[in-house]
């Protein structure tokens, strides 16, 4: 009978009945969690009857326990529910008031932080400026920005990969690529940024990247330990290159991958393109990177939650297409980092890897990663996983 509980927990995450739609309307949450208990009660009855098992069970223990757990789960929500509710005032966000160079007194409780004081200041191009804010930000579900006129579109831009959702106090909307409108106080807001995945999305992809990480760290260890002793053998040094990177939320994070170059080589900001024969990378190095298996300790941030199996790859900040840096071409590309980045992705897939020489190849990357926010799902990353077979050996890795 243990059976029923992941059965009802799976049906129940799936209807909503776990949502914070159901926090804030008990009886909502009431019926999408009895629905998915009389689902599971019957999935459960369909099993006994195909296995022909039903002769150990009682009719009336399983009935009367679901009749008790309906009514038990019933009176629990309420109850929590409305205590709940009542204590946090049916307010179970974490909402912020940011306020750049605007007087706005908060209406519904909002947490204010000022942006002169926290030193933050609308600029697309100080990466520091970016993992600053990502920090502060990192625990809000809702961000209220209030600011001059003139600073609205540069605060918009800035916010896009912030990965949560972003209200403007503004009457206008021009050049903010608006998402919508909302409410917040009675004040009309402009919808600048929300999140691309959904709370269930997040669940079911970090729950699929522990399973697939923890698995390949096992079943490739071998692997791993070989490629250290090989490093070791090849050129002194660390076996792990330690190398900063812009991750979700525009935070930064150390991504790891297994030393390719000689140690006084070695280019944290990677503001020296890699070319073909380049002298910096060791013999080992050169096959790791071919064969791409310099990337295999990434299953670690993986494991850690830094990192994605599947999403839009993490750059360094120093990283050049041609002779400018990728926001320098186009600053859209900040929008990416409102997911996990992944190791592989649809760019990758694509073909658009490698060194970017000129402005095109940054460009095609980025509008394939945008692709990859606008239209998620588990089927897609598992498309990519199988297609990233194809493209392990690639004319670009060197």
């Amino acid at each position: 009978m243990a059976i029923l509980i992941p059965m009802y927990l799976l049906l129940a995450v799936n209807s909503g009945a776990f949502s914070l739609e159901a926090l804030k309307r008990p009886g909502a949450g009431i019926k999408s969690a009895l629905n998915a208990l009389a689902l599971s009660a019957m999935m459960f009855a369909f099993i006994l009857f195909y296995l022909r098992d039903g002769t150990g069970y009682s009719r009336m223990v399983l009935a009367v326990g679901i009749g008790m757990a309906a009514l038990m789960m019933t009176a629990g929500r309420l109850a929590f529910g409305n205590i709940m509710g009542r204590k946090l005032c049916w307010r179970f966000t974490n909402d912020l008031l940011l306020l750049d160079r605007a007087i706005v007194f908060p209406t519904n409780g909002e947490l204010i932080l000022f942006a002169d004081k926290a030193g933050l200041s609308p600029s697309m191009d100080d990466p520091a400026l970016f993992d600053r804010l990502g920090k502060m930000l990192r625990h809000c579900d809702r961000v209220i920005l209030a600011c001059p006129a003139e600073r609205r579109a540069a605060w918009s831009a800035m916010m896009k990969g912030i990965g949560i959702k972003v209200e403007m106090l503004s009457p206008e909307l021009e050049e903010l690529r608006a998402l919508g409108i909302g409410q917040v106080g009675g004040r009309a807001t402009v919808v600048t940024t929300v999140g691309p995945l959904r709370f269930r999305d997040r669940l079911v992809k970090r729950l699929f990247d522990l399973v697939v990480s923890g698995a390949a760290l096992l079943l490739l260890l071998p692997v791993l330990l070989a490629v250290a002793v090989a490093i070791k053998l090849d050129s002194s040094g660390p076996v792990f290159f330690r190398q900063p990177r812009i991750g979700f939320g525009n935070r930064m994070f150390n991504m790891l991958k297994f030393r390719s170059m000689y140690t006084a080589s070695l280019d944290k900001n990677a503001s020296k393109l890699t070319q073909i024969g380049d002298a910096r990378v060791t013999r080992i190095g050169n096959f790791l990177r071919r064969t791409s298996l310099d990337e295999l300790p990434q299953l670690v941030n993986v494991l850690i939650g830094q990192m994605s199996v599947v999403g839009p790859r993490p750059h360094a900040t120093g990283a050049l297409a041609g002779e400018a840096l990728y926001w320098e071409v186009d600053q859209r590309y900040w929008e990416r980092h409102a997911v996990v980045p992944g190791m592989t992705g649809l760019a990758q897939v694509r073909g658009h890897r490698g060194t970017t020489f000129q402005h095109e190849d940054l460009v095609n990357r980025l509008q394939a990663d945008l692709e990859y926010l606008a239209d998620w799902s588990l089927k897609k990353d598992l498309a990519i996983i199988f297609q990233t077979a194809r493209v392990l050996l690639h004319p670009n890795a060197f």
